[in-house]
């Protein structure tokens, strides 16, 4: 588990897989850690030098004072990739992982050889949604975010069915820093990808849950019709479909990177 400097702050980034194989990246969602890619881990160390990285103000990379940007992100993750000496990789985002995602493809093309843009939004309005949560949090922590969460990550029923996974999610959000939280809200209020994900021309496969309250099947569709020679995937899943649907997310996934 180690620690690089980035921005000069300490990220908490694992890295797995032979030395010698295709690096992917992979990011997280707002609220998780580099944890939530667990079920797919196996799979993709049979292909790829897996690099996993907890997005600033989560899990246990640093989580100074807000707010953050959707630049600030972008800029985190190339950070992680020249600590690491990766002149370009594949990329993996879920969420807030895919709007970084989005931001590399637009300003780092360079960098990125295939890119995985899951479950996310080019555009996540209106502004007092955001500043409602940041608020929130300020007065109850992320205990009183975590019932809200759930339910939006995963379709009805599942967390019945599910409970030691959920617990685990539970945890996990519980785990997150309210001043990374509140960062990346303001990150995520802020952002408007809708025009400038028109140039990108790398191959990109935007994968869809849905029954997404979070980020819905439209902005999916937004994001595939916008990138040139976009795929789209669609899961019987809600907003966190790698953990509700983890076999067909990771067939997925590698079908489109191989």
């Amino acid at each position: 588990m180690p620690t690089l400097t980035i921005d000069g702050l300490p990220f908490h980034v694992e890295v797995e897989g032979r030395p010698d194989a295709p690096p992917l990246v992979l990011g997280n969602s707002l609220s998780s850690n580099l944890s939530m890619w667990d079920p797919q881990m196996p799979a993709l160390l049979e292909r790829y030098r897996v690099i996993r990285y907890d997005h600033r103000g989560h899990g246990r990379s640093a989580a100074p004072a807000g707010p953050y940007s959707m630049d600030r992100l972008g800029r985190d993750a190339l950070g992680v990739m020249d600590a690491l000496g990766i002149g370009r990789a594949h990329w993996c985002g879920l969420s807030m992982g895919g709007m970084t995602g989005m931001w590399l493809l637009t300003h780092a093309p360079h960098r990125i050889e295939r890119a995985v843009l899951a479950n996310t939004a080019a555009h996540m309005g209106p502004p007092e949604l955001w500043n409602g949560r940041i608020r929130t949090a300020t007065r109850g922590g992320m205990a009183a975010l975590v019932d809200g969460t759930v339910q939006r990550w995963f379709k009805a029923g599942f967390p019945e069915r599910e409970p030691a996974l959920i617990e685990r999610v539970r945890e996990m959000i519980l785990a997150t820093p309210v001043a990374g939280y509140q960062g990346c809200c303001a990150a995520i209020r802020d952002m408007d990808q809708r025009e400038s994900i028109r140039s990108i021309a790398t191959p990109a496969l935007v994968i869809i849950g849905a029954h997404d309250p979070a980020t819905t099947p439209a902005a999916g569709q937004l994001i595939a019709e916008r990138i040139r020679g976009a795929r789209t995937v669609t899961l019987d899943a809600a907003h966190i479909s790698n953990l509700e649907q983890p076999e067909a997310f990771t067939r997925a996934v590698v079908d489109f990177l191989r």
